[in-house]
């Protein structure tokens, strides 16, 4: 796995676990993010699954709790696509550790974002089938994923409102770009959550479960979360921050590149910028 990345010039943050991102010259080349390109973030071990014996598991506060298998959710659902950028919450962080160090993250540049058409489940579709019980308000997904904290294996999971499961973009994706999800990015089965950060799109999904309250997993309450600039990470009170969710306005100038002397006269220059909840540019 790494060395396809490596030919792909990844710009390489980490090898265990791996996390990498394409330089921004390849990133401007296109809208279509190629999924050897694509941004790898990753906190644990990437699961060796075999598609044959792979189950998604849909329980919790429904009418009918689901056991799926891979073939059961690409020929009992509808097929929709959706065009979609992911973006990792340390996007640009290499520019906050120039202020102050932050300890046990890693120095992403502007190249933690990529974009790519997802092809899979409406969320939506499968929600509605299963029955969604009336005190329900948010949606865990679990991933199948080894990730250690603290000497214990935690995994991954984390949850998004109800309300935002229902949004018709929601994808369980298995597709991407055209081919089969690779194993770096969540193969066989992952959620797309458009708009929101890239930590929601669970990689690996093991199961599904609609709850009352926000997912109590490690990765939902106790990082990815928002503080005003005067708090600092020994005295926070992580259970009652607000955990992030939608994506902020950003724009990134691709070329020229950092430090690169330009002739006088007219340049040309390339980026990108995104927002998310329907906000313009």
């Amino acid at each position: 796995m790494v060395s396809i990345y490596r030919r792909s010039s990844m710009i390489v943050h980490q090898q265990h676990p791996f996390n990498a991102g394409p330089s921004l010259d390849t990133l401007r080349q296109s809208i279509t993010t190629p999924q050897e390109h694509f941004f790898v973030r990753t906190h644990g071990t990437v699961p060796d699954i075999n598609p044959a014996d792979y189950r998604l598991n849909v329980t919790g506060l429904l009418s009918t709790s689901l056991e799926l298998t891979l073939d059961d959710l690409r020929h009992r659902f509808p097929v929709v696509e959706v065009s979609a950028t992911l973006q990792c919450a340390g996007l640009r962080r290499n520019e906050l550790l120039v202020i102050a160090p932050i300890e046990d993250e890693l120095p992403w540049g502007a190249e933690a974002i990529s974009n790519a058409t997802w092809r899979g489940v409406p969320l939506r579709t499968l929600l509605e089938a299963v029955g969604i019980d009336s005190q329900a308000e948010h949606v865990e997904f679990c991933g199948l994923d080894s990730v250690q904290k603290g000497g214990r294996d935690v995994g991954f999971g984390a949850s998004i409102p109800l309300a935002k499961a229902l949004s018709e973009e929601v994808l369980l994706a298995y597709e991407m770009n055209g081919e089969p999800l690779t194993p770096v990015h969540g193969f066989p089965l992952r959620v797309v959550v458009p708009g929101y950060i890239g930590a929601r799109s669970v990689k690996w999904l093991g199961a599904i479960k609609l709850q009352k309250h926000p997912s109590l997993h490690y990765f939902q309450s106790r990082a990815y979360k928002l503080f005003p600039p005067h708090i600092q990470a020994p005295t926070a009170d992580w259970e009652n921050a607000r955990a992030l969710t939608d994506l902020p306005l950003n724009s990134v100038i691709c070329q020229p590149s950092m430090g690169e002397v330009m002739p006088s006269g007219p340049t040309l220059v390339r980026g990108y910028a995104l927002t998310s909840a329907g906000h313009s540019v």
